[in-house]
C-alpha cells in the first residue's frame, strides 16, 4: 500500500537557522517520538529504529536511512528510508524530500513531501486510514521541529518555552492516542462530507 503525503510547517527565525538543523539527521529523526538513529555508518548512511506502543503491545521498525541529496542553494534534503519490524510481518519504506523556504527575516517553512510504502500487516489499516495516521505523525514531529528552531533562536523567552516543551514530548508513539486522533479524524470526514 502506498501513501502520498505533503505537508508545511510555518517556522520562527531566519531560514538558516531551520537549514542548519535540518542537515542534523540525528536531531532530526529524534523530532519524532519514538525514532532514533542508533548508527552513524558515514555521513549518508545510518540504521535506526521507530517504536510505538499500542496498548500493552510495543512494535519495534529498524532499519536503514539514506541520504540521497543536500542541497544547500536550495535548502532541499532527500532522505530514503527502509525497515522491518522486529517479528518480521511488516515493512515500511519512505522516500522523503524537505526543504526550508524563506518568508521574510523572522520566519520560514518547512515544505514536506513523503510517498510512503507500507507492506505486511500494518498495510491491514488501509488507505484512508494509513494517511490519517501518517497525517498525525506529521504533526508530531513538525511541533517538536518546529520547538527544536525555536530553541535555538535570539528570544531567551521563547528558546526556553521551546525547549521545555521539547522536554515534555512522548519518548515513544502512542498507539491509543494517535488511534483516537484517527478515529476523530475518520468521524469529522464522514460527517464532513455529507454536509457537503
Amino acid at each position: 500500500m502506498k501513501v502520498d503525503m505533503d505537508k508545511s510547517f510555518t517556522l520562527p527565525g531566519p531560514a538558516s537557522n531551520a537549514w542548519a538543523f535540518l542537515q542534523q539527521i540525528d536531531k532530526v529523526a529524534a523530532c519524532m517520538p519514538g525514532a532514533e538513529i542508533t548508527e552513524a555508518i558515514d555521513d549518508k548512511n545510518y540504521k535506526g529504529k521507530v517504536k510505538a506502543k499500542i496498548g500493552p503491545a510495543t512494535m519495534a521498525f529498524n532499519g536503514d536511512i539514506i541520504v540521497e541529496e543536500i542541497d544547500p542553494e536550495t535548502h532541499t534534503l532527500r532522505l530514503v528510508g527502509k525497515g522491518q519490524d522486529s517479528k518480521g510481518t511488516s515493512s515500511a519504506a519512505m522516500d522523503l524530500t524537505a526543504r526550508v523556504i524563506p518568508v521574510d527575516d523572522s520566519s520560514c517553512e518547512l515544505q514536506g513531501n513523503a510517498q510512503m510504502t507500507v507492506t505486511g500487516k500494518a498495510a491491514s489499516l488501509g488507505g484512508r486510514m494509513m494517511t490519517q495516521v501518517a497525517d498525525q505523525i506529521l504533526n508530531q514531529f513538525g511541533k517538536n521541529f518546529e520547538n527544536n528552531v525555536a530553541a535555538m533562536g535570539p528570544d531567551e523567552t521563547v528558546a526556553e518555552q521551546a525547549k521545555q516543551e521539547l522536554a515534555q514530548q512522548p519518548q515513544e508513539l502512542n498507539g491509543l492516542a494517535l488511534a483516537w486522533s484517527v478515529i476523530t479524524g475518520w468521524f469529522s470526514g464522514l460527517f464532513g462530507s455529507k454536509k457537503a
